[in-house]
């Protein structure tokens, strides 16, 4: 690279986040009529890639329960292969419908909405509190956590904490959402399903995808360093989510959930 700084300029190494395809396949049904089909491609950092097939398939509601899971293959550096046991059934039509909300989510957030509920989501249970001046606490220990970012600047970081303040675990990708999957993934793959004890902080602006993941996680509080979308907001309103954001060290925003928070 040719480093420009002023009227001078020097050639030097620069180190830059990898980003590359990652094919899902998904292998379910009985033994003598086994279907084998790719349900997504995505481009992401390599790493964790079997969390991350877990918390897409998880985020797409092809995967409920970590006992339906037969096994999680990486079947090449770039392909990942999750097979469900020989009982499971699988409606593929559903990537199809959740296509559909995704390409709509600028044009009309009620019709989002109203498709989320009849595919499943469900408006989260009361509490727990947690104090706002802790929420800063946060974002200071995920930023501490981001050896990826510090290296080439170019990756977003989710961090899942309990509500202690204490941080569980940090995942880095080119993309947020991938990030969040696998977190959502590690923690499915580990058996816990519904988590209504945690909380998730994104070093990036909190969109759509993301409340989304995290209300079907029973996620009950997203906080972001970044803004919020219009739709986000919706979302985490009719869905009972606490959503936070430009934390900094010493101010926030609460837009929604604002019962969750002691000031």
């Amino acid at each position: 690279m040719l480093q420009v700084d002023g009227g001078s300029s020097k050639t030097a190494e620069d180190s830059i986040a990898i980003e590359e395809p990652l094919e899902i396949r998904l292998g379910y049904g009985p033994g003598v009529n086994r279907q084998r089909v790719t349900v997504a491609v995505t481009m992401r950092t390599p790493g964790h890639d079997i969390e991350l097939a877990v918390g897409y398939l998880l985020g797409e509601q092809l995967l409920s329960d970590p006992t339906d899971l037969l096994s999680t293959t990486i079947q090449s550096p770039n392909i990942v292969r999750v097979d469900l046991k020989p009982q499971c059934t699988v409606d593929l039509q559903r990537l199809e419908r959740r296509g559909v909300v995704n390409s709509s989510c600028g044009l009309c957030g009620r019709t989002t909405l109203e498709t989320m509920e009849a595919e499943g989501l469900s408006v989260l249970e009361p509490g727990p509190v947690f104090a706002s001046s802790q929420i800063p606490q946060l974002a200071k220990q995920l930023r501490s956590s981001q050896p990826g970012f510090d290296q080439t600047g170019g990756l977003h970081a989710m961090g899942l904490f309990d509500f202690e303040g204490r941080q569980v675990m940090v995942r880095e990708d080119v993309g947020r959402h991938n990030a969040l999957d696998k977190l959502l993934g590690a923690e499915f793959l580990a058996g816990r399903m519904r988590l209504s004890d945690r909380i998730v902080m994104a070093s990036s602006r909190a969109s759509f995808e993301l409340v989304q993941k995290a209300i079907q996680a029973g996620v009950p509080i997203l906080a972001a360093v970044g803004a919020p979308t219009s739709l986000a907001v919706m979302m985490a309103e009719r869905f009972g989510l606490t959503l936070i954001g430009f934390v900094r060290e010493d101010r926030l925003n609460i837009y929604t959930g604002r019962e969750r928070i002691a000031l």
